[in-house]
């Protein structure tokens, strides 16, 4: 039975479409990312999945449950890290978690020893006694983990896991994510802008745009859908009529797009083509200023459904489920 279960779900405001016949699945185990623009339909996808919000119409199942018909079993059975850091500055970590474990009813005892097991693998056990107002971001990040795990969820849905972190706080996180996958088999459905993290983690990816599914596989796969596997971009001294017709006549050349001085080149082996296309350009008394090569990338499978750079995007630092969650002291 597939862990998340979509079928033509719609949500309407008004005359917008936030959501358009939105219809897939999340298999049991996965890993699976979500990535769009903002205003792509990704809030309202998620709050529906997570009980918060009701569709206009069509279908939805978490963990084997209509999100309609039994809320309550879905949200027993999910655990939500939002990117908002939401635990109670004014507690310690082990009140926090003892806390969040109360709202689910685990007995006292079993909660007593989760709450040290999870101090202990997120590497909090020397400070469950401090308050959290003390904590870094990244202590206060693995500590939000540690409290979306306290019942042992069969879904995990986290919204920006990494957003704000250093780059070592945000392996540690994914080290940690990636061992209670491991060891509770829990499904997790993730959104991020990192598209390295996506690249690397996710099993697989939906892209969303305009309340509508416009991709939906593995990293590699997606990326095998654009021609070629290199990308040259260059920016000229000036661009000419002919210019991207002339370089999509050498074989290899894929894909040419103009903008303003610059030329992005998709093609296959960029480092054995490189010389021609100079050779091609020096036909049209063009210089080249500036050029960069690398390979294929999710961010080049995102542009070419969105016609966005997801780096373009503002990270809003707004919550999907909970709001701001700005400490009332601030």
């Amino acid at each position: 039975m597939p862990s998340v279960e979509t079928g033509n779900l719609t949500k309407i405001y008004g005359k917008n479409r936030a959501l358009d016949n939105v219809s897939f699945q999340v298999e049991d185990g996965e890993i699976f990312g979500l990535l769009g623009p903002n205003g792509a339909g990704k809030t309202t996808l998620i709050r529906i999945l997570t009980t918060i919000l009701l569709p206009t119409s069509g279908s939805a199942r978490v963990a084997g449950y209509d999100v309609l018909s039994h809320p309550s079993r879905v949200r027993r059975l999910i655990g939500v890290v939002s990117q908002a850091m939401t635990s109670d500055l004014d507690l310690t970590a082990r009140e926090n978690l003892n806390v969040y474990g109360q709202f689910f009813e685990i007995p006292k005892r079993e909660r007593l020893e989760k709450v040290e097991y999870l101090l202990d693998i997120v590497g909090l056990l020397e400070h469950g006694n401090e308050l959290v107002a003390s904590y870094s971001g990244g202590m206060r990040r693995r500590l939000e983990i540690a409290r979306g795990l306290i019942h042992k969820p069969r879904i995990l849905f986290l919204d920006e896991p990494t957003i704000g972190l250093d780059p070592q706080s945000r392996l540690v996180v994914w080290d940690l994510i990636r061992r209670f996958i491991k060891e509770d088999n829990i499904t997790l459905f993730l959104t991020t802008h990192y598209m390295e993290e996506a690249e690397t983690i996710c099993n697989r990816i939906a892209i969303i745009d305009s309340g509508k599914i416009v991709a939906l596989d593995s990293p590699e796969r997606l990326k095998q859908e654009i021609p070629g596997s290199d990308v040259i971009e260059l920016r000229l001294s000036g661009i000419t009529n002919g210019i991207a017709d002339s370089l999509l006549a050498i074989p290899g050349v894929r894909e040419v797009a103009l903008n303003g001085l610059i030329a992005k080149i998709n093609l296959d082996n960029g480092a054995h083509l490189l010389p021609a296309i100079i050779d091609e350009l020096r036909k049209y008394d063009v210089a080249i200023e500036d050029i960069s090569m690398r390979q294929l990338t999710l961010e080049d499978v995102f542009i070419r459904y969105t016609g966005k750079s997801i780096r373009d995007e503002e990270i809003k630092k707004v919550s999907y489920f909970i709001g701001a969650g700005v400490p009332r002291r601030m």
